[in-house]
């Protein structure tokens, strides 16, 4: 159950064209219990960038992987300061007012709208904008876990903690990544100091799914449940180009549940779909909510029905 094996994926030529066509994806959340699985491009639109799009970090950076960040100190500070540099993007919840976000409210025979939402992303604005019992499927930059005890903490206990152990610390990274790593050279890195577990001294690490990690195996089986329990699969700003959701569009297809993507560019999910609609997200969300009647503030279309618990 590999996270992310997958760095780059090159589009079949046989792969389905996209549509521009929004109506099965109004007749899919107007039948109600539509799963929603979303990606970097829910993301994006709020500001924070992505890996495999247009300009995407990877043509740049490295995502750190479980193997590098566990095999020294070296590779910790220079990840921690990086991270807490890029951590300022994130923490703030600013990007979470300007995110999409799928339609709520119900639908035909009192069925919610949604059945439950999956996110791939690791920054939080699903439940910063509102939505409720979101399964993370790769954890969040939110908390903090202690590799020898187990114990959880707030990320913004440690970064409270990051700052007294290095005052002054303030340099300007050329871009920030999806991770929440800044760029950074090894000379702003400089003598970074790392704080160790407040309970135990032991290692700390952000509560995500790091390159070449395993996601938690009950994680993963309560989405499949989600994917099971579900009319039909809504795939939102995603390229699938990993394993760790393509596993849930190939289940909803097996199952012959309809799978429906939005994304403006081709997906490793495509010769599964009913449609992928390339559209940009944003104004995708809102022409359905528009054809559906739910009402559209100025942040988007209405937030989600509340998902299914995920403990």
């Amino acid at each position: 159950m590999r996270m992310r094996p997958t760095l780059s994926w090159t589009p079949a030529e046989d792969l389905p064209p996209g549509t521009t066509d929004l109506q099965p994806v109004a007749d899919a959340l107007a039948a109600g219990g539509v799963l929603v699985l979303s990606g970097a491009g829910i993301s994006t639109e709020s500001g924070i960038p992505d890996y495999r799009g247009e300009g995407g970090s990877l043509s740049r950076h490295t995502p750190m992987t479980y193997q590098d960040f566990t095999a020294g100190a070296p590779a910790r500070r220079r990840y921690w300061a990086r991270s807490h540099l890029g951590w300022r993007t994130f923490g703030g919840g600013a990007a979470a007012a300007r995110a999409p976000a799928p339609g709520g409210g119900a639908a035909g025979a009192g069925r919610p709208v949604l059945a439950g939402v999956i996110t791939q992303n690791v920054d939080g604005l699903h439940p910063a904008a509102g939505s409720e019992d979101v399964v993370e499927l790769h954890g969040s930059l939110d908390r903090v876990v202690c590799l020898s005890c187990g114990a959880f903490s707030p990320r913004r206990e440690l970064a409270r903690r990051l700052e007294e152990a290095n005052p002054g610390f303030d340099p300007v990274a050329a871009g920030i990544n999806p991770d929440g790593d800044a760029d950074l050279t090894d000379e702003q890195v400089g003598d970074f100091r790392v704080v160790p577990c407040a309970i135990c001294g032991g290692i700390l690490k952000p509560d995500v799914v790091f390159f070449g990690e395993n996601v938690p195996p009950r994680r993963v089986e309560h989405c499949r449940a989600l994917v099971r329990e579900a009319t039909s699969l809504l795939v939102l700003g995603s390229s699938l180009t990993v394993m760790s959701g393509l596993r849930f569009v190939r289940q909803a297809a097996e199952a012959d549940k309809p799978v429906l993507i939005v994304n403006r560019d081709p997906t490793r999910g495509d010769r599964h779909a009913l449609a992928r609609v390339s559209v940009p997200l944003g104004a995708a969300l809102t022409g359905v909510a528009d054809r559906l009647g739910i009402p559209v503030g100025d942040d988007g279309p209405g937030r989600p029905a509340a998902a299914p618990p995920t403990s």
